[in-house]
């Protein structure tokens, strides 16, 4: 029996039948090698292969700075573990050299330039670019130990900065430094503008007017405790005319209340509202007859829409005769001719109807009116000619709408123009109402009125001032010039 390795091969001399297992896989009759006789011998393993010329090591050598023997494979750093939705990554699965970072296969030993270089260990490049600071690639303690030590940094950032502040501050910077204050007396003795103003203020009341074509803003005066304001006609007569219009007065002390109309007078654009508030400040009224050229003057309004404004001047000019008249299709019925103080304390649009004082503080006038060089751009503004109404006649005026709701004047009942002979200015008739005072006193169209008592005549609204100027039911002397010739007559004057 021959026995190798501890198997049967055979059962050469045993004298016993071979066994089912060295029947099906023993070696066949004659063959004791593992091999088929006649194979050949494996191949000796082929010398390493030369150095390449230098041309080739030049031209396809490893770039500098490149130590591994290929790129590794897209998301080896990035994706260190796949996402477990992929279905190419199985937590389960057999690592794969083509996909996982983390095996340790590679393609083939470097190539062999004959320097001795051997490729050194080394971690993959950091990506760069836009993956650089994906927050995946950072894991949580990570990402804490990088906020905790930004916190840390700007902390002691913000200590230095303030230590450095206080202990080296610029030469030109003075903590410490206070300012020394002063404090003067101020002297505002009695009748001083700003004694003035602050008792006539609380009086002088701002007036918003709402229609349906537009708003506005006017001023008034408080004349009366019960609630009664002077203001002018063409301030509220939008309201007053149109549909769906509201008045408003607002005080100094800015409370508001609504307003109710109690009289109009177009022809010598004045009218009297009433507010109902306790309390109220009355203004002081005063004799407008005793003012002259240069006397101060103050002022008080609501200058487009800024209330409680306070401007100061002098009188320009008394008996100054202004027309005023509404503009067609704005609902202002004003027509009107005034005897106006001249004055140049500043009066915009918002002031009419407020207050001109003198340096009592008393009321002597109503502002009413401005002169302006231009229709130009926007709202005409102060040039130093405004005109107030005189109190003594808004007093008369105010009265009468009070009392009656409605104001009469004087008139003598005659339609005249201005002209002049070039030596003389006066008034010429060109016509005369039947029954009128001027037709009882028997003047004529054609005649020209020079004189209203003492006083020259300079035009035909210097005529209706001065006749206005008088009362119903006064007799006047009128001059006045008929065919060359200068004749007067007594005139008893009616009511318009």
């Amino acid at each position: 029996m021959t026995q190798q390795d501890g198997r049967v091969n055979g059962t050469v001399g045993t004298g016993r039948p071979p066994s089912p297992e060295a029947a099906a896989f023993g070696r066949p009759a004659g063959v004791d090698s593992s091999f088929a006789p006649g194979a050949p011998p494996p191949p000796a393993p082929p010398p390493p292969p030369a150095p390449p010329a230098p041309a080739l090591r030049r031209n396809f050598a490893r770039p500098t700075g490149v130590q591994d023997s290929f790129d590794p494979p897209p998301g080896a750093v990035r994706d260190p573990k796949p996402a477990p939705e992929s279905p190419w990554w199985k937590p389960d699965a057999p690592r794969d050299p083509w996909r996982d970072a983390r095996s340790s296969a590679y393609l083939g030993a470097p190539p062999v330039f004959g320097d001795g270089w051997q490729p050194e260990p080394r971690s993959l490049p950091a990506p760069t670019g836009r993956d650089r600071w994906r927050l995946r690639q950072l894991s949580l303690t990570a990402a804490l130990v990088l906020l905790v030590a930004a916190l840390l940094a700007g902390l002691g950032g913000g200590v230095v900065g303030y230590l450095a502040a206080s202990r080296f501050t610029p030469a030109l910077l003075d903590p410490g430094a206070t300012l020394t204050q002063v404090s003067p007396p101020v002297n505002r003795p009695p009748g001083s503008v700003a004694d003035i103003a602050r008792r006539v203020l609380p009086a002088v009341v701002s007036i918003e007017v709402r229609s349906s074509s537009g708003s506005g803003t006017g001023s008034g005066v408080v004349i009366d405790g019960r609630g009664y304001v002077l203001t002018n006609n063409h301030v509220i007569s939008n309201a007053v005319t149109g549909p769906g219009g509201s008045i408003r007065a607002l005080f100094s002390d800015q409370s508001a209340a609504q307003v109710k109309v109690v009289g109009q007078d177009p022809k010598s654009d004045l009218a009297v509202v009433r507010v109902e508030k306790q309390g109220l400040t009355v203004a002081a009224l005063g004799d407008s007859a005793k003012l002259a050229v240069g006397d101060p003057v103050i002022a008080i309004g609501s200058p487009l829409g800024l209330r409680s404004t306070v401007t100061s001047g002098i009188v320009s000019a008394l008996n100054r005769p202004v027309r005023l008249s509404g503009q067609s299709g704005s609902g202002n019925d004003t027509d009107a001719v005034i005897n106006a103080i001249q004055t140049d304390a500043a009066i915009n649009p918002g002031n009419s109807g407020g207050a001109l004082v003198d340096g009592s503080g008393a009321v002597v006038g109503i502002n009413s009116a401005i002169l302006s060089l231009g229709s130009g751009q926007g709202q005409p503004g102060s040039i130093g000619l405004g005109f107030a109404i005189p109190i003594n006649e808004a007093r008369d005026i105010a009265q009468q709408l009070i009392r009656t709701g409605r104001a009469r004047h004087a008139t003598l009942g005659v339609a005249a123009r201005s002209v002049t002979d070039g030596a003389r200015d006066g008034a010429l008739v060109e016509s005369v109402a039947a029954g009128s005072a001027a037709a009882r006193a028997g003047i004529r169209a054609g005649d020209v009125i020079t004189r209203v008592g003492d006083r020259l005549v300079g035009g035909s609204d210097d005529l209706v001032v001065q006749i206005r100027s008088h009362k119903i039911g006064e007799q006047v002397k009128l001059t006045y010039v008929r065919g060359g010739r200068t004749a007067s007559a007594g005139v008893l004057l009616q009511s318009d």
